[in-house]
Parts: C-alpha cells; structure tokens; sequence
C-alpha cells in the first residue's frame, strides 16, 4: 500500500509559507515535494487537494505582499463571481497603498492606489460575499485560528527571515472563537501571523474592480466582466456611474467612462459580450443584446444581438448549440423570427477569433441591404 500523505493538521487545506512551516518543525523539504502539497510560488506551498482556481491564485500572491494588499481588477471580479475574469494561470492583480513598495514578482501584477483617494467603500468585509472556493469539502474542517499578531515595520516589502528574532512567535494567547478567524484573512494560526492565510482574500469592492478592469485590461475582455458584473447584480448602472464620476480625474478616467458606455450586462455569455464590442469597433451600429421581438405566435423570442431597426439579427452558436436537443429547440425559434421578417445571421466561436473578417462583411452587407447607409 502507498504510504499515508503526511498533512499535520495545522497545514491541512491551507496555503502556507514552506519556510515557516520547515522552521516549526511541521514538514520537511522533503515532504514538501511530496504529492501532498502544490508549490504556488516561490515559498508558497497549499494543500494538493484544493482547486486549482484563480482563488488560489490569489490566496498565494498575498503571501508574498506586503500588509495592506488587496486583490483588485479582473481578479477581484473572479472573487465576485465572475469566473471567466481569470484562471488559474492567469496574473493576480494586486492594489497596495500609495506609500508601500513591493518586489516584482512573476504572475502578480502590482498596483498602486492614488496618495489621495476619495472612493468610498474600496474594499470589501472580508467576511462578505460569495464564500471562498478553495474551502474543504463537507464534512472536513480547517484548523482554528489565535488571535495575536505580528507587527511589521511600515513598508517592509520583503519576506520576514526566518532568523530574524522579531520573527519569531511570541507567547500563546487565549483561544479566539471562529469567528474571528473568518473575519481576517491574515488571522494568525498557531504558526505565526504570516504563515497561513485563512478566509477569503480581501478584494475591492465591485464598482471599484470594475473601473479597475476597465483601465488594466484590453476592452474587449474588460467589457465582458464588467458585463459579468452586471447579470450578476454585483453591481449596477448607477454605481458604475458614480465610480466613473469619482475618478474622473484620476489616469484612466476616460477610459473606464468609454468602458462603461460599452458594457450592458444583457448578454449571456462573455463571447456574447466579445462579439457586441468587436462589431461596434469594427464600424458597425451598436447591436442591442437580447432585444424583444413578437412572432405571431404570441411568444417573445430574444435574438442574442439585434438591429431592430433593419430586423436584423445575429445568434451566437457556442459549444452548447451542437447539441442534438438544444439545436432542435433553436431551430424552431428561430424559423419564427425569419417568418416575422428578421434576417438571422449566425456567429461561431470559430468565426469569432479566426474569421472575423469575414463576419463583420456578412453582417455589414445585411444592414446595408435592410437600408443601413454607413
């Protein structure tokens, strides 16, 4: 039989400092190479057993930061729900305080906040919102947290050294209740305050990642998890507008407002959201997603991307529709908006990333045959 994975229960579903961990007698390097464990980053180490997801990610890049540190931007959103925002290979975004310097690092895109911010509400309760993904399983609990802490000098940007006496845990303290633990994701275990981070990571809240997204990443992507936002209810029109207005004058501004103007939430998936910005950045009209249309049978069908003006359509095929059912319930529907005089055209996601070109004259050329003028 395979010999029993060495998990002390301190390090169990957690994501640790191996260092630390090596320095309190818990593992070994050698068991740090074991199967048991993933290294994350350099001197990051996390229970082999949770999900490889961008949460994860993150959980692992605020090791590495200084206090203070906040995940923002598109990695924000991924911890607001939007789970196409960022995978697990992707960069983790990270806001720290106008006064704090950290060390670049692969993976982790370092971000600064202004010295003199007037946003309400930047970030997050840790305690709030949707509940961490990289929790264990039912019926397995994680270790318990005590309440002390260990101070760092302002500004420090490097990890502590193991040898550094100032580094070294202090005295036990009384036992915290569990509800301390979850309200800090920094909350110091048994193996010191900068060994274990526990909880969710904290994030800024979602207007704020939103204008994040729009001034940090390209618009097309930013567009969809701005529009992932939106159909979630994280956040609405009139908060992107009051973070827009805010920020006016900070760099990026004009851009997160031109972002904004863009996104809509109504569409039913981030290629959905892809296809809407590229065609108006090609020179078409904008299209208006998901608009009513009435067919003589009373029902009122949605076509993905519609001028209604021309009654023109044009329907989003992703993997889901090759299937057998899903394509016998499209195919009706979509005979109804032709009867009620709609010209449908369609869009795969093959077409989308290799053929755009194309497309955009399919469609150029049906508006302009329903009266468009460019």
């Amino acid at each position: 039989m395979p010999p029993h994975p060495h998990r002390p229960p301190e390090l169990a579903w957690q994501v640790f400092r191996g260092s630390e961990a090596i320095r309190r007698g818990l593992l070994s390097r050698h068991h740090l190479r074991g199967a048991s464990w993933i290294r994350l980053r350099q001197d990051v180490y996390a229970d082999a057993r949770l999900a490889r997801d961008h949460a994860l990610a993150c959980r692992a890049a605020l090791l590495r930061m200084p206090p203070g540190a906040t995940i923002a931007g598109p990695s924000a959103a991924y911890l607001h729900g939007v789970e196409h925002a960022a995978g697990f290979d992707d960069d983790v975004h990270v806001l720290l305080p106008a006064t704090v310097r950290a060390d670049s690092q692969p993976g982790v895109r370092v971000h600064h906040a202004p010295m003199s911010s007037t946003r309400s509400g930047l970030l997050v309760p840790v305690g709030a919102g949707a509940p961490a993904r990289t929790s264990p399983p039912a019926g397995t609990s994680a270790p318990g947290a005590a309440p002390t802490a260990v101070d760092r000098p302002p500004g420090r940007t490097r990890s502590p050294h193991p040898a550094d006496p100032r580094n070294r845990p202090g005295p036990p303290g009384p036992t915290t209740p569990p509800s301390a633990a979850a309200s800090n994701p920094f909350a110091p275990t048994t193996l010191g305050a900068t060994m274990i981070m526990t909880g969710p990571p904290p994030r800024t809240e979602p207007a704020a990642c939103a204008w994040e997204t729009a001034v940090w990443a390209d618009p097309v992507k930013a567009v969809g998890i701005i529009d992932g936002l939106l159909r979630a209810g994280s956040v609405n029109r009139s908060a992107l507008a009051s973070e827009a207005a805010r920020n006016a004058c900070r760099p990026g501004g004009r851009r997160a407002s031109w972002v904004f103007g863009l996104s809509d939430g109504l569409a039913q998936s981030p290629p959905e959201s892809h296809l809407r910005v590229r065609l108006v950045f090609a020179g078409l009209p904008r299209p208006v997603a998901q608009h009513p249309v009435r067919v003589s049978t009373g029902l009122i069908l949605h076509p993905d991307l519609a001028w209604p003006e021309f009654r023109v359509a044009v329907e989003y095929d992703g993997l889901w529709h090759s299937d057998a059912d899903r394509m016998h319930l499209d195919r009706p529907r979509l005979n109804q908006l032709v009867e009620a005089g709609w010209l449908v055209l369609h869009a795969t996601g093959r077409r989308l990333h290799k053929d755009f070109p194309a497309l955009v004259r399919e469609i150029r050329a049906a508006l302009v045959a329903r009266g468009w003028r460019p």
